[in-house]
């Protein structure tokens, strides 16, 4: 449907949705499971981890991100 193809590329119309992207710098060491406060910054309501798109992290710092919140989930930290 929204996709078109150019000598044997697929090229993807872009829709006209705005994304804010909410950029927050963080150090490595910050990132701890029993830091439930900064962990939140990175969880929406309905308790899904924002992606790295809207966060700006490096893929590295967002692996350890989500290992981290989803330790505090095991220790009921986060929910």
């Amino acid at each position: 449907m929204g996709s078109k193809i150019v000598k044997g590329k697929v090229k993807r119309r872009r829709s006209g949705r705005v994304i804010n992207k909410k950029r927050i710098d963080v150090s490595t060491e910050a990132l701890d499971y029993r830091n439930p406060d900064l962990l939140k910054k990175f969880v929406t309501e309905s308790g899904k981890i924002l992606p790295r798109r809207i966060t700006g992290m490096p893929s590295k710092l967002h692996r350890k991100l989500t290992q981290e919140i989803k330790r505090a989930r095991n220790l009921l930290l986060v929910k």
